[in-house]
């Protein structure tokens, strides 16, 4: 009698069990699908997506983080490839290939022993031809990368923190007083490849030294796109020039059609009285072919470019072509074996000088693409701190000593950043800020020092950075950083806390004004401690109101941001914020106006933050008038006037 009832209590337990499964495997399944349909198109960004949706319906697909992980390494993102390569073996995925990517992705994140473990395996083992033989080229070169991290290149290089975005910037080329570069801050449509913008090429007009822009706060730096040149839903980069820079050569592609990125060419275009022509197909693209990344010989009769088209020694190789007097160039020439490897040589630059420098993948270095120097007919990796376990690539020197480069290293502000480098600084510029700290009491004629007080320095995110006690004079000092905002704070148990801010950005002299080894360079600060005296009205300066209204204008915020500042510094205090009109116009009008304006300003206060029990609101109309008789216009203004008084002390 229980048998059947039982039974069916199962088997309907076994359909719900097999309708959940098959339901997550239905999601699973659209997810995949529509990622590979994605991938397909090398829209790898939305195929991760899809993907990553999948994996969290089946976390541990071996097959789900192998896509993952691919989507990265294809669109040139292979160090975040690396923790999906991992799970999709650990995960048991068996696709041999696997284990030589994820070779190439440790190596991308530095961690050369294991990656050289990897490649051992694949080179002993693997059934790739191609592969085996690029893993067995990454095993020989290995035993190079102690060398390279302990050449001590003696450079320093700094971040152009001024340019870059959390958008890519790289390939920069200094023309004239701009430095030109390729980015996809552009802010238009997605390229799905990698999610971010389409490249466009842009300049920055740089009128001070290259150490201004490795200040994130400079001003004054200009960046334009290249107008006519740029298209909108096409990668425009990697802009090179000749002829004083009035010729330039640039790469164009990536269309998203199935060629992929197989349609990536060369154009020319010429400035003609400050505008650029129609960019015009080069003779040299080969169309089963990436073209990309072309370099002018100092004299711009030849052209270098980086190259996938057939007969060469591995995925990109570099070659060159003449251009004659009347602009057409030569069939290209593949630069040999001595240059180019069975990996990718690409990013192709040329010094003042006439020195050729690439980056390469398959030449031994630090990372997937490391920069070199071509000396005496042979790339030489350029070492630390240029090259890093990223991709360091793009390089424009400037001389044999100095230049600007790209790389995707930790610690950027994008995907790809802009760097300069160059021999360390012999000339260092050392700021000090001197101050002195004063009081003033009620009653006072004159403002006295304060021995023996604090007083801290904080950085421009409010942390507390440094501390000195002022000496018998009142005097205090503190060394600052280069290109910083700071803020300097004192207190003293009732006075008003006194604050001032201090920058260092743009105070560096010009570098001819400098001398050899440590030059200071000395700023000051006043900090006034002013007593606070309860019901005593503190003017405001420049809070102004539009005619009849009562809403905070942009002007009048800035103003009342200085009261929300005193408010914070002063916890203890509580005020009453007070508006007052002219006498024109009723008093009952003026009376509503006053209230709704210090109404309005409180509002203000209270929604940055400051705790509504610790500010009243009240609006006097014109019953205290500062110039009762006034007739001219200044004098209104005297009486339209918002104050504000202490009313409560916290002991």
């Amino acid at each position: 009698m229980l048998q059947k009832p039982i039974t069916h209590k199962l088997k309907s337990i076994s359909l719900l069990l097999l309708l959940v499964l098959l339901l997550g495997a239905c999601g699973t399944g659209r997810y995949l699908s529509k990622g590979d349909k994605r991938f397909a198109q090398e829209q790898y960004q939305a195929a991760i997506e899809y993907y990553k949706q999948a994996l969290a319906k089946d976390g541990g697909s071996g097959e789900i983080n192998f896509r993952i992980a691919e989507a990265y390494r294809r669109s040139n993102r292979i160090a975040q490839a690396a923790p999906y390569y991992k799970a999709a073996l650990d995960g048991g995925f068996k696709r041999e290939d696997t284990y030589f990517y994820y070779g190439q992705a440790l190596k991308a994140n530095g961690q050369y022993e294991e990656a050289l473990n990897e490649f051992r395996d694949y080179a002993r083992v693997g059934t790739n031809p191609q592969l085996k033989a690029l893993a067995a080229k990454e095993v020989e070169n290995a035993g190079t990368i102690s060398n390279i991290l302990n050449s001590n290149q003696k450079y320093e290089v700094y971040n152009l923190a001024a340019l870059n975005t959390q958008a890519s910037e790289f390939a920069p080329y200094v023309r004239d007083n701009a430095l030109v570069f390729s980015s996809t801050r552009g802010g238009g449509k997605q390229y799905l490849g990698n999610g971010e913008g389409f490249l466009d090429v842009f300049a920055a007009t740089v009128t001070d030294n290259a150490a201004s822009l490795t200040d994130s706060a400079a001003t004054g730096v200009a960046v334009h796109e290249f107008k006519g040149i740029n298209v909108e839903g096409l990668h425009d980069a990697l802009a090179t020039f000749a002829n004083d820079g009035n010729t330039m050569v640039f790469a164009r592609g990536n269309e998203g059609t199935k060629k992929g990125r197989q349609n990536v060419d060369l154009f020319l275009s010429l400035n003609r009285n400050g505008t650029w022509s129609e960019p015009k197909l080069l003779n040299i693209n080969d169309p089963e072919a990436w073209d990309s990344s072309p370099a002018f010989s100092p004299n711009g009769k030849t052209l270098y470019f980086s190259s996938s088209r057939k007969g060469g020694l591995g995925g990109n190789d570099i070659y060159k072509s003449t251009m004659d007097g009347n602009g057409h160039f030569s069939d290209p020439e593949n630069l040999g074996p001595d240059i180019n490897t069975t990996g990718n040589e690409s990013f192709v630059s040329v010094g003042p000088d006439g020195t050729l420098y690439i980056a390469s993948d398959g030449l031994p270095g630090l990372g997937n693409l490391d920069l070199f120097r071509v000396e005496n007919g042979k790339p030489v990796n350029m070492g630390q701190p240029i090259n890093s376990p990223g991709d360091d690539f793009g390089i424009f020197p400037q001389d044999t000593t100095s230049g600007y480069f790209s790389s995707n290293r930790e610690g950027g502000r994008g995907n790809d950043d802009l760097y300069y480098f160059g021999k360390p600084q012999r000339k260092q510029v050392v700021f000090v800020l001197d101050g002195t700290l004063y009081q003033v009491q009620e009653g006072d004629s004159q403002r006295t020092a304060v021995p023996d007080r604090p007083v801290v320095l904080l950085n421009d995110q409010g942390k507390r950075i440094d501390g000195v006690v002022t000496n018998s004079r009142g005097k205090f000092s503190f060394v600052l950083d280069s290109a910083t905002a700071y803020s300097v704070i004192a207190e003293k148990p009732g006075f008003f806390t006194a604050r001032q801010s201090v920058t260092t950005v743009g105070k560096t002299p010009p570098l001819s004004e400098l001398h050899e080894g440590k030059n200071e360079v000395r700023l000051t600060a006043i900090l006034v401690l002013n007593e606070i005296v309860e019901d005593k009205a503190i003017v405001l300066e420049n809070i102004f109101y539009d005619y009849d209204k009562a809403n905070i204008r942009p002007d009048a915020a800035v103003e009342l941001d200085k009261l929300v500042q005193i408010l914070q510094d002063n916890p203890k205090i509580s005020i009453e914020l007070s508006s007052h009109t002219d006498a024109r116009g009723s008093d009952t009008y003026n009376q509503d106006l006053s209230q709704r304006r210090a109404e309005s300003a409180v509002e203000y206060i209270i929604s940055k933050g400051i705790d509504p029990s610790r500010i009243t609101a009240k609006g006097y109309g014109e019953s205290r008038l500062v110039v009762p008789n006034a007739t001219t216009e200044e004098e209104h203004q005297r009486n339209r006037r918002t104050e504000f008084k202490v009313v409560r002390v916290e002991e």
